[in-house]
């Protein structure tokens, strides 16, 4: 009661909100493991071993003819590592701290703050582990080129981006529909092991098919990633702005309902999950 509060400036505010986005960062990476470096280790194997069966699969059932002219483990990998940047990304943000959690006790502790750290530390996770997984690949199997990596890179970041606004949509559903929630978000994952179009190029579908695909955001960054890799595919049917505008638009919508959600918090949430 003796102690006298002091406004904080901008730029202290900003620093005591980075400072703690990095610390549950930190411990969001390690969630999955007490080692973080194994946290780490687990997510390169898991990627590996989703690259390998894929590539078992292609040449067990001769579908490496419907690869675009090039590296064909490239080709697949640009498919699967933006798949789990997505699906990674929307399964972290959906299960960051809510607005009844324990944490949120604490006073410079925010919803905002949880879902960044969420975001954040699973982008890490996952740039790290294609950084892995591709120098490895370059280093023991043979040189590796991509023709513009830096497009590539960002149509990671634009993918990632994307999982957060559809993960925030989730998260922002989740107290009042929790079972609803948690089954949907698994319906998103599964349908996308097809609807990203990670097993096909855009450019290669009839124009019935074309239709099946183009509503998925994800399907056109997957797309558009491969245009930047490969000198010899230009993307006609996909475009990285559509994905760009549907991301605001569900981030929007997201930010929206995580609002009504936290001024409508209940501590009875928490023992409903």
């Amino acid at each position: 009661m003796f102690q006298q509060s002091a406004n904080d400036t901008g730029i202290k505010s900003a620093a005591t909100v980075a400072e703690l986005i990095y610390h549950n960062t930190v411990r969001a990476v390690r969630k999955t493991h007490a080692n973080a470096f194994m946290a780490i280790t687990m997510n390169i194997v898991q990627t590996v071993i989703f690259v390998m069966a894929f590539y078992l699969m292609f040449s067990v059932l001769g579908l490496r003819g419907s690869a675009i002219r090039g590296d064909f483990l490239l080709y697949i990998m640009t498919g699967i590592f933006l798949y789990m940047v997505n699906t990674r990304t929307v399964t972290a943000v959906l299960g960051s701290e809510g607005p009844s959690s324990a944490m949120m006790k604490h006073r410079p502790m925010t919803t905002a703050i949880a879902i960044a750290a969420s975001a954040l530390s699973t982008l890490y996770v996952q740039i790290l582990s294609m950084l892995v997984v591709t120098y490895v690949y370059h280093v023991i199997w043979g040189p590796i080129a991509i023709h513009y990596w830096p497009g590539a890179l960002v149509m990671v970041i634009l993918t990632w981006f994307y999982g957060v606004a559809v993960g925030i949509c989730f998260l922002a559903l989740k107290p009042w529909f929790p079972q609803f929630t948690s089954t949907l978000a698994m319906i998103y994952t599964r349908a996308n092991m097809i609807a990203s179009g990670k097993m096909f190029v855009a450019n290669q579908l009839p124009g019935y098919m074309l239709a099946w695909f183009s509503w998925n955001p994800l399907f056109h960054t997957i797309d558009q990633s491969r245009g930047f890799a490969f000198v010899n595919y230009f993307p006609h049917y996909s475009s990285w702005e559509f994905a760009l505008k549907w991301s605001f638009i569900l981030l929007l919508i997201g930010l929206m309902g995580e609002f009504y959600t936290r001024r409508h918090a209940s501590l009875s949430w928490d023992a409903r999950r």
